[in-house]
């Protein structure tokens, strides 16, 4: 009776069937770890490739707000300036009243500053029969306009005014008027100097010499000064 053999089988499918399930995992964790691999670094790209955060443009939005500023500045007239704005509008109430009414058609216009432009009021003064009235018109027409620009003109700080009045006398006697007086200050007010006797003037301001000196010295005189001495 022939036994079957009892040598045992050769054990290479068994060694190859376990080298397969040992190697079966190590791919499949090497696949795994592949992809983590491949993922991290994508996530890490997309972090890197992220645009930051944009920082607030400080630059800008001052300008922005400077800007709008501006405009709302704009829009309210005489803004910052409201004072000069009223003393240069009663101004012009005045003028044209004095057009209309006050009997001088050619009544200057004011200064940009709301001052009377003096040596234009002045030389319409000195015409034949055009001095009266011109302060407040003829008939006081335009006495109640005029109170209006007396009420409205910015104050004048008296000293500034008392020290540019002594500079311009000076240089009215250097330049030939050689009676022009000085102003004095009473009571911290400046008293406007020039001809010594107002009652009985013995100066000329239409003679060639008075009017080249009173030309060359109006700079001396503050803006709202001229025409005061």
């Amino acid at each position: 009776m022939n036994f079957p053999s009892t040598r045992p089988l050769p054990r290479t499918g068994t060694r190859l069937r376990l080298v397969c399930l040992v190697a079966v995992p190590v791919l499949a964790l090497s696949a795994a770890c592949g992809a983590g691999d491949g993922g991290g670094t994508e996530k890490v790209d997309a972090i890197a490739d992220a645009p930051a955060a944009a920082e607030p443009n400080t630059e800008n939005t001052q300008n922005t707000q400077n800007t709008e500023n501006t405009a709302e500045s704009e829009k309210k007239p005489g803004a910052g300036s409201s004072g000069k704005s009223a003393f240069y509008d009663a101004q012009m109430t005045y003028v044209q009243c004095m057009r209309a009414k006050g009997g001088y058609p050619d009544f200057p216009d004011p200064k940009l500053s709301g001052h009377p432009d003096w040596s234009k009021i002045n030389e319409i003064g000195s015409r034949p029969g055009r001095n009266e009235g011109i302060k407040g018109g003829k008939n006081r027409a335009c006495v109640d306009e005029l109170t209006a620009v007396s009420a409205a003109t910015p104050t004048i700080d008296q000293q500034k005014a008392y020290e540019s009045m002594l500079a311009h006398a000076k240089c009215m006697r250097d330049n030939g008027v050689s009676r022009f007086i000085n102003p004095t200050m009473s009571g911290g007010n400046a008293i406007p100097g020039g001809d010594p006797s107002p009652a009985s003037p013995v100066l000329d301001p239409q003679s060639p010499a008075y009017k080249k000196a009173e030309k060359a010295c109006a700079p001396k005189l503050l803006d709202g000064l001229d025409g005061m001495q």
